[in-house]
Protein backbone atom coordinates (compact mmCIF):
# COMPACT_ATOMS: atom_id res chain seq x y z
CA UNK A 1 0.00 0.00 0.00
CA UNK A 2 2.71 2.65 0.59
CA UNK A 3 4.31 1.89 -2.72
CA UNK A 4 0.71 2.46 -4.05
CA UNK A 5 0.26 5.63 -2.77
CA UNK A 6 4.20 6.95 -3.19
CA UNK A 7 3.68 6.10 -6.96
CA UNK A 8 -0.06 7.95 -6.97
CA UNK A 9 1.76 11.31 -5.18
CA UNK A 10 4.28 10.95 -8.08
CA UNK A 11 2.28 10.89 -10.80
CA UNK A 12 0.03 13.48 -9.74
CA UNK A 13 3.09 15.64 -9.05
CA UNK A 14 4.23 15.12 -12.51
CA UNK A 15 0.75 15.62 -13.32
CA UNK A 16 0.46 19.09 -11.80
CA UNK A 17 3.97 20.12 -13.29
CA UNK A 18 2.71 19.43 -16.59
CA UNK A 19 -0.27 21.45 -16.22
CA UNK A 20 1.90 24.27 -14.63
CA UNK A 21 3.84 24.57 -17.61
CA UNK A 22 0.97 24.60 -20.20
CA UNK A 23 -0.06 27.32 -18.27
CA UNK A 24 2.55 29.34 -19.02
CA UNK A 25 3.11 28.96 -22.16
CA UNK A 26 1.11 32.11 -23.02
CA UNK A 27 1.76 33.25 -26.88
CA UNK A 28 3.06 36.58 -27.12
CA UNK A 29 0.42 37.15 -29.88
CA UNK A 30 -3.02 34.84 -29.95
CA UNK A 31 -4.41 34.02 -32.64
CA UNK A 32 -7.72 36.48 -33.62
CA UNK A 33 -10.65 36.11 -35.76
CA UNK A 34 -12.88 38.77 -36.34
CA UNK A 35 -11.33 40.53 -33.65
CA UNK A 36 -11.61 37.69 -30.92
CA UNK A 37 -9.18 35.10 -29.67
CA UNK A 38 -9.19 32.11 -31.18
CA UNK A 39 -8.39 29.41 -28.48
CA UNK A 40 -6.15 26.52 -29.96
CA UNK A 41 -6.46 23.92 -26.50
CA UNK A 42 -7.45 20.35 -27.53
CA UNK A 43 -10.39 19.35 -25.40
CA UNK A 44 -11.11 16.39 -27.50
CA UNK A 45 -8.48 13.79 -26.64
CA UNK A 46 -8.44 11.29 -23.38
CA UNK A 47 -4.82 13.18 -22.68
CA UNK A 48 -6.64 16.71 -22.36
CA UNK A 49 -8.79 15.48 -19.58
CA UNK A 50 -6.24 14.83 -17.46
CA UNK A 51 -3.97 18.02 -18.11
CA UNK A 52 -6.98 19.69 -17.50
CA UNK A 53 -7.70 17.78 -14.23
CA UNK A 54 -7.46 19.53 -11.02
CA UNK A 55 -5.62 18.28 -7.91
CA UNK A 56 -5.94 18.82 -4.44
CA UNK A 57 -4.43 18.73 -0.86
CA UNK A 58 -4.93 18.16 2.56
CA UNK A 59 -2.99 18.48 5.79
CA UNK A 60 -4.85 17.49 9.30
CA UNK A 61 -3.54 17.86 12.91
CA UNK A 62 -5.34 16.61 15.61
CA UNK A 63 -5.13 16.72 19.54
CA UNK A 64 -7.03 14.11 21.36
CA UNK A 65 -6.77 13.73 25.03
CA UNK A 66 -9.14 12.04 27.48
CA UNK A 67 -9.48 12.57 31.45
CA UNK A 68 -11.00 9.67 33.20
CA UNK A 69 -12.35 9.28 36.69
CA UNK A 70 -9.26 9.67 39.12
CA UNK A 71 -8.13 6.20 39.61
CA UNK A 72 -8.81 5.08 36.14
CA UNK A 73 -6.03 6.01 33.09
CA UNK A 74 -6.12 8.98 31.25
CA UNK A 75 -4.87 8.71 27.64
CA UNK A 76 -3.94 11.93 24.73
CA UNK A 77 -2.99 11.52 21.25
CA UNK A 78 -0.98 13.50 18.54
CA UNK A 79 -1.53 12.78 14.66
CA UNK A 80 -0.61 14.69 11.87
CA UNK A 81 -1.04 13.85 8.45
CA UNK A 82 -2.04 14.55 4.53
CA UNK A 83 -3.57 13.60 1.34
CA UNK A 84 -3.77 14.25 -2.42
CA UNK A 85 -6.89 13.92 -4.52
CA UNK A 86 -6.72 14.01 -8.22
CA UNK A 87 -10.20 14.33 -10.70
CA UNK A 88 -9.70 14.84 -14.76
CA UNK A 89 -11.92 17.13 -16.47
CA UNK A 90 -14.99 15.37 -18.41
CA UNK A 91 -14.55 13.42 -21.00
CA UNK A 92 -17.56 12.27 -22.90
CA UNK A 93 -19.19 12.31 -19.62
CA UNK A 94 -16.76 10.15 -18.13
CA UNK A 95 -14.41 11.12 -14.95
CA UNK A 96 -11.59 9.14 -12.72
CA UNK A 97 -10.30 10.76 -9.31
CA UNK A 98 -8.02 9.15 -7.30
CA UNK A 99 -6.91 10.05 -4.05
CA UNK A 100 -4.79 8.98 -0.69
CA UNK A 101 -4.14 9.82 2.40
CA UNK A 102 -1.15 9.35 5.32
CA UNK A 103 -1.18 9.26 9.03
CA UNK A 104 1.51 9.66 11.55
CA UNK A 105 1.22 8.90 15.35
CA UNK A 106 3.56 11.53 16.40
CA UNK A 107 3.64 11.43 20.47
CA UNK A 108 1.06 9.47 22.16
CA UNK A 109 -0.21 7.24 25.41
CA UNK A 110 0.87 3.88 24.66
CA UNK A 111 -2.51 2.76 23.29
CA UNK A 112 -1.93 -1.00 23.28
CA UNK A 113 -2.08 -0.48 26.95
CA UNK A 114 -5.03 -1.68 28.97
CA UNK A 115 -6.54 0.33 32.20
CA UNK A 116 -4.68 -1.80 35.36
CA UNK A 117 -8.67 -1.48 37.06
CA UNK A 118 -10.88 -2.21 34.48
CA UNK A 119 -8.59 -4.07 32.06
CA UNK A 120 -10.62 -2.10 29.35
CA UNK A 121 -8.39 -0.70 26.39
CA UNK A 122 -8.37 2.85 24.77
CA UNK A 123 -11.95 3.65 23.26
CA UNK A 124 -11.35 7.30 21.44
CA UNK A 125 -7.45 8.33 20.73
CA UNK A 126 -6.84 4.77 19.27
CA UNK A 127 -9.25 5.65 16.27
CA UNK A 128 -7.16 8.71 15.28
CA UNK A 129 -4.35 5.76 13.56
CA UNK A 130 -5.16 2.31 12.72
CA UNK A 131 -7.77 0.53 15.62
CA UNK A 132 -6.03 -3.20 14.52
CA UNK A 133 -2.72 -2.65 14.91
CA UNK A 134 -2.47 0.26 18.02
CA UNK A 135 1.31 -0.36 17.82
CA UNK A 136 1.27 1.01 14.48
CA UNK A 137 2.88 4.83 14.37
CA UNK A 138 4.05 5.64 10.90
CA UNK A 139 2.93 3.02 8.20
CA UNK A 140 -1.12 4.08 8.49
CA UNK A 141 -2.13 4.90 5.02
CA UNK A 142 -4.76 4.24 3.00
CA UNK A 143 -5.97 4.45 -0.96
CA UNK A 144 -9.22 6.42 -0.74
CA UNK A 145 -10.58 6.98 -3.73
CA UNK A 146 -10.23 5.16 -6.81
CA UNK A 147 -13.15 5.42 -9.04
CA UNK A 148 -14.67 6.37 -12.36
CA UNK A 149 -17.97 8.60 -12.33
CA UNK A 150 -20.25 9.34 -15.46
CA UNK A 151 -22.14 12.39 -15.92
CA UNK A 152 -25.62 12.90 -17.82
CA UNK A 153 -27.08 16.54 -17.35
CA UNK A 154 -27.32 17.04 -12.97
CA UNK A 155 -27.14 13.22 -12.35
CA UNK A 156 -24.20 10.82 -12.51
CA UNK A 157 -23.36 7.37 -11.88
CA UNK A 158 -20.03 6.59 -9.62
CA UNK A 159 -18.13 2.68 -9.70
CA UNK A 160 -15.44 2.02 -7.39
CA UNK A 161 -13.62 3.34 -4.23
CA UNK A 162 -15.26 6.55 -2.83
CA UNK A 163 -16.84 8.62 -0.08
CA UNK A 164 -20.70 8.92 0.72
CA UNK A 165 -23.02 10.43 3.19
CA UNK A 166 -26.10 9.20 4.08
CA UNK A 167 -28.44 8.52 6.82
CA UNK A 168 -26.87 5.24 8.02
CA UNK A 169 -23.53 4.56 6.12
CA UNK A 170 -21.77 8.30 6.02
CA UNK A 171 -18.12 9.76 6.68
CA UNK A 172 -18.47 10.23 10.90
CA UNK A 173 -15.48 11.81 10.06
CA UNK A 174 -14.36 12.78 13.54
CA UNK A 175 -10.92 11.14 13.38
CA UNK A 176 -8.48 11.37 11.05
CA UNK A 177 -10.24 10.18 7.96
CA UNK A 178 -13.57 9.55 7.25
CA UNK A 179 -15.39 6.01 6.31
CA UNK A 180 -14.72 4.82 2.92
CA UNK A 181 -16.82 2.66 0.61
CA UNK A 182 -16.56 0.65 -2.63
CA UNK A 183 -19.40 -0.20 -5.01
CA UNK A 184 -21.58 1.50 -7.29
CA UNK A 185 -23.49 4.59 -6.26
CA UNK A 186 -25.98 7.00 -8.25
CA UNK A 187 -27.82 9.70 -8.03
CA UNK A 188 -30.78 11.32 -9.70
CA UNK A 189 -31.63 14.34 -10.14
CA UNK A 190 -33.77 15.03 -13.42
CA UNK A 191 -36.95 15.63 -11.69
CA UNK A 192 -38.40 18.83 -10.08
CA UNK A 193 -37.80 19.37 -6.41
CA UNK A 194 -36.89 15.83 -6.01
CA UNK A 195 -33.82 13.74 -5.67
CA UNK A 196 -33.14 10.36 -6.26
CA UNK A 197 -29.80 8.10 -4.76
CA UNK A 198 -28.63 5.06 -3.86
CA UNK A 199 -26.38 1.72 -4.64
CA UNK A 200 -25.13 -1.30 -4.18
CA UNK A 201 -21.62 -1.33 -1.71
CA UNK A 202 -19.68 -4.49 -1.55
CA UNK A 203 -16.65 -3.43 0.82
CA UNK A 204 -16.37 -0.50 3.55
CA UNK A 205 -13.13 0.86 4.79
CA UNK A 206 -14.09 1.89 8.68
CA UNK A 207 -12.78 5.37 10.14
CA UNK A 208 -9.49 4.50 11.71
CA UNK A 209 -8.63 1.21 10.03
CA UNK A 210 -6.36 1.09 6.39
CA UNK A 211 -7.92 -2.12 4.92
CA UNK A 212 -11.03 -3.01 2.68
CA UNK A 213 -13.48 -5.83 3.68
CA UNK A 214 -16.80 -6.75 2.23
CA UNK A 215 -19.49 -5.77 4.55
CA UNK A 216 -20.06 -8.47 6.41
CA UNK A 217 -16.29 -8.66 7.45
CA UNK A 218 -16.46 -5.11 8.38
CA UNK A 219 -18.70 -5.74 11.13
CA UNK A 220 -17.30 -6.53 14.34
CA UNK A 221 -14.15 -4.81 13.89
CA UNK A 222 -14.95 -2.41 16.39
CA UNK A 223 -15.91 -3.28 20.04
CA UNK A 224 -18.98 -5.73 19.76
CA UNK A 225 -20.43 -5.29 23.55
CA UNK A 226 -22.77 -8.13 24.63
CA UNK A 227 -24.99 -10.76 23.98
CA UNK A 228 -28.83 -10.87 24.89
CA UNK A 229 -27.71 -13.01 27.65
CA UNK A 230 -24.99 -11.00 28.76
CA UNK A 231 -22.08 -12.76 27.20
CA UNK A 232 -19.15 -11.37 24.77
CA UNK A 233 -20.84 -11.23 21.34
CA UNK A 234 -18.70 -13.78 19.02
CA UNK A 235 -19.87 -11.91 15.90
CA UNK A 236 -16.44 -10.63 13.98
CA UNK A 237 -15.84 -12.42 11.02
CA UNK A 238 -18.66 -14.39 11.67
CA UNK A 239 -21.06 -12.07 10.19
CA UNK A 240 -22.48 -13.84 6.33
CA UNK A 241 -23.12 -10.85 4.21
CA UNK A 242 -21.23 -9.65 0.74
CA UNK A 243 -23.01 -6.29 0.59
CA UNK A 244 -25.20 -3.67 0.84
CA UNK A 245 -28.28 -2.01 -0.82
CA UNK A 246 -29.40 1.66 0.09
CA UNK A 247 -31.73 3.68 -1.66
CA UNK A 248 -32.80 7.07 -0.68
CA UNK A 249 -35.49 9.64 -2.32
CA UNK A 250 -36.04 13.63 -1.19
CA UNK A 251 -38.70 15.84 -2.44
CA UNK A 252 -39.91 19.46 -1.63
CA UNK A 253 -42.93 20.91 -1.67
CA UNK A 254 -43.01 24.71 -0.66
CA UNK A 255 -41.50 24.60 2.94
CA UNK A 256 -41.38 20.91 3.70
CA UNK A 257 -39.04 18.48 2.53
CA UNK A 258 -40.00 14.97 2.86
CA UNK A 259 -37.71 11.98 2.28
CA UNK A 260 -37.72 8.35 2.92
CA UNK A 261 -34.30 5.97 2.98
CA UNK A 262 -34.01 2.06 2.82
CA UNK A 263 -30.87 -0.22 3.43
CA UNK A 264 -30.86 -3.70 3.19
CA UNK A 265 -27.69 -5.57 4.37
CA UNK A 266 -27.86 -8.56 2.89
CA UNK A 267 -28.86 -11.35 5.85
CA UNK A 268 -28.35 -9.44 8.50
CA UNK A 269 -31.10 -6.62 8.72
CA UNK A 270 -33.19 -3.38 7.09
CA UNK A 271 -33.34 -0.65 7.85
CA UNK A 272 -36.66 2.11 6.90
CA UNK A 273 -36.23 6.19 7.72
CA UNK A 274 -39.27 8.39 7.21
CA UNK A 275 -38.30 12.33 7.75
CA UNK A 276 -40.06 15.43 7.22
CA UNK A 277 -38.27 18.92 7.68
CA UNK A 278 -40.66 21.75 7.94
CA UNK A 279 -39.00 25.67 7.59
CA UNK A 280 -41.45 28.67 8.28
CA UNK A 281 -39.96 32.02 6.93
CA UNK A 282 -40.68 34.82 9.75
CA UNK A 283 -39.87 38.08 9.49
CA UNK A 284 -35.95 39.90 9.18
CA UNK A 285 -34.73 37.12 7.49
CA UNK A 286 -35.49 34.14 10.25
CA UNK A 287 -37.39 31.06 9.93
CA UNK A 288 -38.65 28.68 12.66
CA UNK A 289 -38.41 24.84 11.72
CA UNK A 290 -39.34 21.32 12.83
CA UNK A 291 -38.68 18.17 11.78
CA UNK A 292 -39.95 14.82 12.70
CA UNK A 293 -38.10 11.03 12.26
CA UNK A 294 -39.41 7.27 12.41
CA UNK A 295 -37.07 4.44 11.90
CA UNK A 296 -38.30 0.69 11.64
CA UNK A 297 -35.46 -2.49 11.73
CA UNK A 298 -36.07 -6.14 10.99
CA UNK A 299 -33.62 -8.72 10.72
CA UNK A 300 -33.47 -10.29 7.62
CA UNK A 301 -33.08 -14.70 8.02
CA UNK A 302 -30.70 -15.55 10.93
CA UNK A 303 -29.67 -11.93 11.72
CA UNK A 304 -26.02 -12.53 10.17
CA UNK A 305 -25.42 -16.37 11.55
CA UNK A 306 -27.16 -18.93 11.95
CA UNK A 307 -25.60 -19.49 15.84
CA UNK A 308 -27.09 -17.06 18.01
CA UNK A 309 -23.91 -16.40 19.89
CA UNK A 310 -22.27 -14.71 16.21
CA UNK A 311 -25.51 -13.08 14.52
CA UNK A 312 -25.54 -9.34 14.77
CA UNK A 313 -28.91 -9.25 14.65
CA UNK A 314 -31.18 -11.65 16.73
CA UNK A 315 -33.42 -13.46 14.81
CA UNK A 316 -37.22 -12.79 14.62
CA UNK A 317 -35.94 -9.26 16.42
CA UNK A 318 -37.03 -5.59 15.46
CA UNK A 319 -36.44 -2.16 17.05
CA UNK A 320 -38.72 0.98 16.58
CA UNK A 321 -37.41 4.32 17.26
CA UNK A 322 -38.72 8.26 16.37
CA UNK A 323 -37.81 11.88 17.17
CA UNK A 324 -38.63 14.84 16.71
CA UNK A 325 -37.01 18.38 17.05
CA UNK A 326 -37.95 22.56 16.61
CA UNK A 327 -36.48 25.40 16.89
CA UNK A 328 -35.46 28.78 15.03
CA UNK A 329 -32.23 30.75 12.91
CA UNK A 330 -30.84 33.54 11.08
CA UNK A 331 -27.97 34.40 9.76
CA UNK A 332 -26.24 34.54 13.34
CA UNK A 333 -28.16 32.34 16.04
CA UNK A 334 -29.85 28.59 15.32
CA UNK A 335 -30.97 27.29 18.44
CA UNK A 336 -33.22 24.27 18.89
CA UNK A 337 -34.70 21.38 21.13
CA UNK A 338 -34.17 17.58 20.73
CA UNK A 339 -35.77 14.43 21.58
CA UNK A 340 -34.99 10.64 20.32
CA UNK A 341 -36.72 7.41 21.32
CA UNK A 342 -35.94 4.19 20.93
CA UNK A 343 -38.65 1.47 22.45
CA UNK A 344 -38.38 -1.05 24.26
CA UNK A 345 -39.25 -2.94 21.13
CA UNK A 346 -35.11 -3.97 20.93
CA UNK A 347 -32.05 -2.75 19.90
CA UNK A 348 -31.54 -0.30 17.69
CA UNK A 349 -28.84 -1.87 15.85
CA UNK A 350 -26.50 -0.04 12.98
CA UNK A 351 -22.67 -1.26 12.28
CA UNK A 352 -20.24 1.48 14.07
CA UNK A 353 -17.79 0.85 11.36
CA UNK A 354 -20.34 2.08 9.07
CA UNK A 355 -21.35 5.73 10.22
CA UNK A 356 -23.05 8.13 12.71
CA UNK A 357 -26.74 7.45 13.85
CA UNK A 358 -29.23 9.97 12.42
CA UNK A 359 -30.83 10.81 15.57
CA UNK A 360 -31.64 14.48 16.40
CA UNK A 361 -29.74 14.01 19.99
CA UNK A 362 -26.91 13.06 18.21
CA UNK A 363 -23.55 14.33 20.12
CA UNK A 364 -20.38 13.91 19.21
CA UNK A 365 -17.89 11.37 21.66
CA UNK A 366 -21.06 9.29 22.18
CA UNK A 367 -23.70 7.43 20.39
CA UNK A 368 -27.10 5.28 21.23
CA UNK A 369 -26.63 2.52 19.01
CA UNK A 370 -27.01 -0.61 20.77
CA UNK A 371 -29.62 0.37 22.68
CA UNK A 372 -33.27 -0.13 23.52
CA UNK A 373 -35.63 1.84 26.15
CA UNK A 374 -33.68 5.14 25.88
CA UNK A 375 -35.29 8.57 26.09
CA UNK A 376 -32.99 11.22 24.50
CA UNK A 377 -33.36 15.09 25.20
CA UNK A 378 -31.19 17.75 24.08
CA UNK A 379 -30.81 21.43 23.77
CA UNK A 380 -28.28 23.22 20.95
CA UNK A 381 -27.14 26.71 20.33
CA UNK A 382 -24.81 28.01 17.37
CA UNK A 383 -24.05 31.09 17.15
CA UNK A 384 -21.74 32.95 14.41
CA UNK A 385 -19.75 35.85 15.44
CA UNK A 386 -20.23 38.44 12.84
CA UNK A 387 -17.07 39.01 10.26
CA UNK A 388 -15.00 37.00 12.45
CA UNK A 389 -14.69 33.81 10.90
CA UNK A 390 -15.29 32.26 14.18
CA UNK A 391 -18.30 29.76 14.82
CA UNK A 392 -19.51 28.43 17.94
CA UNK A 393 -21.75 25.78 19.42
CA UNK A 394 -22.95 24.90 23.02
CA UNK A 395 -24.79 21.92 23.27
CA UNK A 396 -26.16 19.90 26.21
CA UNK A 397 -28.21 16.60 26.66
CA UNK A 398 -29.75 13.80 29.13
CA UNK A 399 -30.07 10.36 27.72
CA UNK A 400 -32.05 7.78 29.70
CA UNK A 401 -30.70 4.52 29.52
CA UNK A 402 -31.60 1.19 30.19
CA UNK A 403 -30.14 -0.38 33.11
CA UNK A 404 -26.40 -1.48 32.62
CA UNK A 405 -27.07 -5.28 33.95
CA UNK A 406 -30.41 -5.03 31.24
CA UNK A 407 -28.34 -7.26 28.43
CA UNK A 408 -31.06 -7.56 26.47
CA UNK A 409 -31.27 -3.82 25.71
CA UNK A 410 -27.94 -2.48 26.97
CA UNK A 411 -25.20 -3.91 24.48
CA UNK A 412 -22.46 -2.18 25.65
CA UNK A 413 -23.13 -1.38 29.71
CA UNK A 414 -23.65 2.53 29.23
CA UNK A 415 -25.50 4.13 31.96
CA UNK A 416 -27.77 6.83 31.72
CA UNK A 417 -25.60 10.16 31.40
CA UNK A 418 -25.67 14.17 31.14
CA UNK A 419 -23.59 15.52 28.15
CA UNK A 420 -22.25 18.59 27.47
CA UNK A 421 -20.45 19.86 24.44
CA UNK A 422 -18.70 22.92 23.66
CA UNK A 423 -17.44 23.67 20.05
CA UNK A 424 -15.36 26.77 18.71
CA UNK A 425 -14.01 26.69 14.87
CA UNK A 426 -12.44 29.69 13.29
CA UNK A 427 -11.56 30.18 9.34
CA UNK A 428 -7.90 32.13 8.85
CA UNK A 429 -7.72 34.80 5.78
CA UNK A 430 -4.84 36.53 4.25
CA UNK A 431 -1.80 35.02 4.39
CA UNK A 432 -3.42 32.01 5.98
CA UNK A 433 -6.31 31.39 4.05
CA UNK A 434 -7.47 28.10 3.88
CA UNK A 435 -6.36 27.06 7.17
CA UNK A 436 -8.89 25.94 9.87
CA UNK A 437 -8.88 25.69 13.86
CA UNK A 438 -11.14 23.77 15.72
CA UNK A 439 -11.77 23.10 19.69
CA UNK A 440 -14.29 20.73 20.81
CA UNK A 441 -14.85 19.88 24.42
CA UNK A 442 -17.11 17.27 25.43
CA UNK A 443 -17.66 16.34 29.07
CA UNK A 444 -20.52 13.46 30.38
CA UNK A 445 -21.57 12.66 33.97
CA UNK A 446 -23.23 9.55 35.19
CA UNK A 447 -27.05 9.51 36.16
CA UNK A 448 -27.68 5.76 36.35
CA UNK A 449 -26.52 2.78 38.35
CA UNK A 450 -22.81 1.59 37.67
CA UNK A 451 -22.89 -1.38 40.63
CA UNK A 452 -19.74 -0.17 41.77
CA UNK A 453 -17.80 -1.34 38.82
CA UNK A 454 -15.66 1.32 37.08
CA UNK A 455 -16.00 -0.90 33.71
CA UNK A 456 -18.83 0.73 33.01
CA UNK A 457 -17.47 4.13 33.58
CA UNK A 458 -14.45 3.91 32.08
CA UNK A 459 -14.25 6.11 28.66
CA UNK A 460 -18.15 6.12 28.88
CA UNK A 461 -19.53 8.87 31.85
CA UNK A 462 -17.38 11.24 34.59
CA UNK A 463 -15.01 11.73 31.70
CA UNK A 464 -13.93 14.85 30.13
CA UNK A 465 -12.36 15.18 27.09
CA UNK A 466 -10.23 17.77 24.81
CA UNK A 467 -9.62 17.67 20.92
CA UNK A 468 -7.73 20.17 18.80
CA UNK A 469 -7.66 20.31 15.36
CA UNK A 470 -6.12 21.72 12.57
CA UNK A 471 -7.33 21.30 9.05
CA UNK A 472 -5.06 23.15 5.36
CA UNK A 473 -6.87 22.62 2.45
CA UNK A 474 -5.15 23.83 -0.88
Amino acid sequence: MKNIILAVTLMLLATGETVLAQHQEVPEKPEMYKGKEVRTDDTTSLLSAFKRGQTNGHFRYFFMATDNKRGLTDYYANAAGGGIRFETAKFHGFQFAVSGFYIFNIGSSDLTLADSTTGQLNRYETALFDIEDPANKKDIDRLEEFYLRYNYKNSNLVAGRQLINTPFINLQDGRMRATGVEGIWAEFNELKKTKIEGGWLYAISPRGTTKWYNTGESIGIYPVGLNLDGTRSAYQNSIESKSAALLGISTSLENLKLQVWDLFSENVFNTTMLQADLMYPLKNKSSAFASAQLIRQDAVNDGGNPDAAKTYFEKGGKAITFGAKAGWRNALLDASVNYNRITAHGRYLMPREWGREPFFTFLPRERNEGFGDVHAFMAKVNYNIPRSGIKTSLAGGYYQMPDVKNYKLNKYGLPSYTQVNGDVQYSFTGTFKGLEAQFLISGKVNNGETYNNTRYEINKVNMLQYNFVLNYHF
